[in-house]
């Protein structure tokens, strides 16, 4: 397993920080591929993807995984092109409120994708970002059309941009980090924390209710849910996913 960055740089003073570097220092802890560490073990994280197989996954409104999702070579990877938007995203049969999410991910030439959260399942949702948030994964510097900050990588999707950007280019691995503490979400990319937010906060329910989630009113209604990989029609590699339930 890659090793987080040994100074994560923190965004502000907060009283999570220490947390933050606790997660950090739990993941660097040296593994087999994924696997976990006696340390990471003892300290409660759970492999949600076992390099094997999509036990523990399914399709989004599924009861099974959906073709365009393979394991191979203890890769999670999405397998059919066209960038186009479909419903084909794979949730976790499992439900979590409170979490540190860990992942590795790598993409392709304008490849796009995201790590979503607290995801409802019901026939009337087309989409897993109709009531999940997400932690934003796209090939910034190869996307054929110009992007707000708020839609690069590492972003709160339509709604928090990245304070920096440390991105590293199509064909690297790389990790991502979600922590979410009960309301307060902060996302670390490559060892860095580059969006922190409150949710239900003023700040929140402006942005939430005057952007693009104007129009689906059951965004971030949740506060338990699926986690979702979201598939846009792209080839995006997923390894070493690890949960630990706060």
């Amino acid at each position: 397993m890659l090793a987080f960055l040994a100074g994560v740089v923190l965004s502000c003073n907060n009283s999570k920080s220490t947390d933050i570097v606790s997660l950090i220092e739990e993941m660097n802890e040296s593994s087999e591929l994924n696997t976990l560490g006696n340390d990471q073990k003892k300290a409660g994280w759970k492999l949600l993807f076992d390099g094997e197989s999509l036990g523990g996954w399914r399709g989004f409104n599924m009861d099974e995984a959906p073709e365009s999702w393979k394991v191979e070579d203890g890769i999670l990877k999405i397998i059919n092109e066209g960038m186009e938007e479909n419903a084909e995203g794979l949730v976790t049969d499992k439900t979590y409120g409170s979490f540190a999410l860990y992942l590795e991910f790598r993409l392709t030439p304008a490849a796009n994708s995201g790590i979503l959260y607290h995801v409802k399942e019901d026939p009337k949702y087309t989409y897993a970002y109709e009531t999940g948030t997400e932690y934003q994964l796209i090939d910034q510097e190869g996307w054929p059309d110009p992007l707000e900050d708020w839609q690069i990588t590492g972003a709160n999707y339509a709604m928090h941009a990245p304070v920096s950007k440390p991105f590293r280019a199509v064909g690297q691995w790389n990790q991502a980090l979600l922590l979410v503490d009960g309301n307060k979400v902060t996302h670390v990319l490559n060892g860095e924390v580059i969006v922190e937010f409150e949710k239900y906060s003023d700040e929140w329910n402006e942005l939430r209710n005057s952007g693009k989630w104007s129009d689906f009113p059951d965004y971030g209604k949740f506060d338990e849910g699926h986690i979702c990989l979201q598939n846009h029609g792209t080839i995006v590699h997923f390894r070493n996913i690890k949960m630990k339930e706060l």
